[in-house]
């Protein structure tokens, strides 16, 4: 009898050990979920905020605007063109919410050009590198092809998905190139989008292209984006 009382109140005492420990498990869980919830909301706000106040200040820019893409080699300013406005609207908005902010600069090919603008950059784990090239926002931007505009030295055009998966030749919502050598690049006239220019900062384009990278054209060191913000300010 002394055992069977015993057994009954040790079965007792593990079930209601289980019975709080599940309860302190999902008080945990939904405390994780309120906090996730707050912080998402939080992201939100802020968003919402950065791209209402990047509307107001491109209602004031002319129509062909320069940037200074600063990196940890150097400055680079480009001019966006007034030809290819939803290219030219769009780098606008993700440069002035700090979209390219932090992000590096992942495909560098020496006598060819320098690629970057990929969100997945921001994390540098062996993992995430191999998804390098792949990120975006989320949207492609219909192709905006000007005769007049060509893939000369400095030149700014938008990277994109091959012909095949990408028949309509759309470019990325993110992702750049800068010319570095025009003669290697004009075969991709008619089939990138141009839609600006380096004024300043060719050395510092040279500067990148001359990086030691892996054979998949990867930089050794980070060659990162500081930051993408209207020239002079």
């Amino acid at each position: 009898m002394k055992n069977l009382l015993f057994k009954a109140l040790i079965l007792a005492a593990s079930t209601a050990l289980i019975f709080g420990c599940n309860n302190a498990a999902k008080k945990a869980a939904a405390e994780a979920a309120a906090e996730q919830a707050r912080q998402d909301s939080i992201a939100a706000a802020n968003k919402a905020a950065k791209e209402k106040s990047a509307m107001e200040i491109m209602k004031t820019l002319p129509e062909e605007p320069e940037f200074d893409i600063v990196t940890n080699l150097g400055t680079i300013t480009i001019k966006l063109y007034s030809k290819t406005p939803k290219h030219r609207e769009n780098f606008e908005k993700l440069a002035l919410t700090g979209y390219y902010d932090g992000l590096l600069f992942h495909r560098v090919i020496n006598g060819f050009m320098i690629q970057g603008g990929d969100p997945f950059t921001k994390d540098t784990s062996a993992t995430a590198v191999a998804k390098y090239g792949q990120g975006g926002p989320g949207y492609t931007i219909p192709a905006e092809f000007v005769p007049e505009y060509k893939h000369k030295k400095g030149a700014l055009a938008a990277a994109r998905k091959g012909d095949v998966a990408n028949p309509m030749k759309e470019s990325s919502g993110s992702q750049f190139y800068i010319v570095q050598d025009a003669a290697n690049c004009a075969q991709l006239d008619g089939g990138y989008t141009v839609f600006g220019e380096t004024v300043k900062g060719l050395d510092i384009i040279d500067r990148i292209a001359a990086v030691a990278t892996d054979n998949r054209d990867r930089p050794l060191m980070p060659v990162k984006i500081k930051t993408i913000k209207l020239s002079g300010r």
